[in-house]
């Protein structure tokens, strides 16, 4: 049987991509691996069936068989260790591809998000004008820093890799905010990754029912 992954049922990025399903659709879509997809509402996520799964209360959850697996970033390297495409053969380039996806979710995003919830949370409050510059200032260091790393090259380090799909995803929840077109190798890059056919399989997978889009894989219907 295909692996099942959760999603949202109604997400509130109404089919922007960056609910945290994507990057699992993404891995699977670049190695090959059809899979089902079972949307969950937001009062399912808190119920005792769901949280079996996900002890938090939220998705993606990824369920192969017997093995059940929570957070998007352990479901990917799960997914990048067990198929070809996603890590490198090489013992010391295999590394480094994951430490470039713990770069994605422990360095670069966490700054990110917490703008993010600022923003959708804190923004009619007193002090959200003065938190800004320092959360923006944080993420502009983050991104400096990797923009210099990353140079002129097309990805991280050599071949597109599990780190690099994780570092554009993060990297995609900049868009519009001016932070990000800034560094022209970062903008790129974030195109080089969104031009991937996987990608573009894993994002129309993941449009809103109402947009007339599958809720399973497109791998399933070749």
């Amino acid at each position: 049987m295909a692996p099942v992954v959760t999603a949202f049922e109604e997400s509130p990025d109404r089919g922007q991509g960056l609910a945290r399903d994507m990057p699992v659709r993404w891995a699977l879509e670049e190695v090959g691996q059809p899979y089902e997809v079972r949307r969950v509402s937001f009062s399912a996520m808190k119920e005792s069936e769901h949280r079996a799964l996900q002890p938090f209360g939220q998705i993606p959850t990824y369920q192969d068989g017997d093995l059940v697996l929570f957070e998007s970033g352990a479901i990917v390297l799960h997914i990048a260790e067990n198929h070809v495409g996603l890590l490198p053969d090489d013992a010391d380039a295999r590394a480094r591809a994951i430490m470039w996806m713990f770069a994605a979710i422990g360095t670069v995003e966490p700054p990110i998000v917490q703008r993010e919830f600022s923003h959708y949370l804190e923004r009619d409050t007193s002090w959200h004008e003065e938190r800004l510059p320092l959360m923006e200032n944080h993420i502009r260091s983050c991104l400096e820093d990797l923009s210099a790393r990353l140079g002129e090259c097309d990805w991280l380090d050599g071949t597109f890799s599990a780190g690099d799909l994780l570092m554009v995803q993060v990297l995609r929840r900049l868009k519009g905010t001016g932070l990000l077109e800034v560094f022209s190798n970062l903008s790129a890059y974030v195109s080089r990754g969104e031009a991937r056919p996987a990608f573009k399989r894993a994002f129309d997978a993941q449009l809103p029912a109402d947009f007339g889009k599958t809720q399973t894989s497109i791998l399933q219907e070749q």
